[in-house]
């Protein structure tokens, strides 16, 4: 089974991405901010990573840039899940390193496809 850590400040947001990912099948933890994302990562890396972009103590664009220079951080897929839906905030994602970039609101169709798109489905 892979594994999929869920990285949004809205615990509604954690929960609805969480029931979706393991109707896909996939074991699920729970990061509320960057540096909790970043701990949990220290201790065990994740095939994939469903990641917020505004959070407070570490944000989205933060902890992409800090776990990509981690050690393994190069394995795990990342798709930024976020409302900031402008071309400079998508590319600016995808060069710091996010396999796939959707908005919300989103849905199970969103994230199969795009968990699909980046070979983890």
């Amino acid at each position: 089974m892979k594994s999929c850590l869920v990285v949004d400040d809205s615990r509604v947001v954690r929960k609805v991405a969480r029931k979706i990912l393991e109707e896909l099948n996939f074991a699920c933890t729970e990061a509320e901010d960057g540096k909790q994302a970043m701990e949990t990562c220290a201790v065990q890396m994740p095939d994939a990573i469903l990641l917020d972009w505004n959070m407070p103590v570490m944000n989205g664009i933060e902890f992409l840039r800090r776990l990509r220079k981690m050690s393994g951080g190069d394995f795990p897929k990342v798709v930024f899940c976020t409302t900031e839906n402008d071309l400079a905030h998508i590319q600016e994602a995808l060069s710091a390193g996010a396999n796939e970039y959707i908005m919300k609101p989103f849905d199970s169709d969103i994230i199969q496809t795009k968990f699909a798109q980046v070979g983890l489905l």
